[in-house]
């Protein structure tokens, strides 16, 4: 029997965070909010108020790696921040490759036919669905090697 996920995507930017929650069966990933923090405090209260309402259990933060792989400047921010809330928030967090997530969050809205220069915050919370997305995905594979490894008993 499949266990319920209770995870929570985080794109954390300079200005804002996109946050994005997955349904209870784990398959999909959507959009929650974006969070404009004015300060820790801020940004951990209206986190805390997320987590509370859907019974989150785990962090999943988008890692901004440098295309070639390597962890910059920005990625050590996100990492020090990230471990900052997770202590505040006493939850795990797990960190995703998020490399041209925002970039294919921007395509998705030019498909669709919104402006990106206007909606700064869609783009944070469609980057963090796929942060979540990933992480979702590359859990389930995890899940079906294992199961698939598994000695049968004979």
């Amino acid at each position: 029997m499949a266990q319920k996920i209770s995870a929570l995507g985080l794109d954390i930017g300079r200005k804002r965070i996109g946050v994005a929650g997955c349904d209870g069966t784990g398959l999909i990933a959507t959009g929650i909010t974006t969070i404009e923090g004015k300060s820790f405090a801020d940004t951990l209260s209206q986190l805390q108020a997320i987590i509370e309402e859907r019974g989150v259990s785990l962090l999943v933060v988008g890692l901004p790696y440098s295309m070639d792989g390597s962890i910059g400047f920005q990625a050590r921010q996100v990492q020090k921040f990230s471990k900052r809330l997770s202590a505040a928030l006493n939850l795990p967090v797990e960190f995703v490759d998020e490399r041209l997530t925002s970039y294919y969050a921007e395509q998705m809205m030019i498909e669709q036919n919104v402006s990106p220069s206007r909606n700064k915050g869609l783009i944070d919370r469609k980057a963090a669905a796929l942060i979540l997305q990933q992480w979702l995905e590359d859990r389930r594979k995890t899940i079906k090697v294992e199961t698939v490894e598994q000695p049968e008993n004979s």
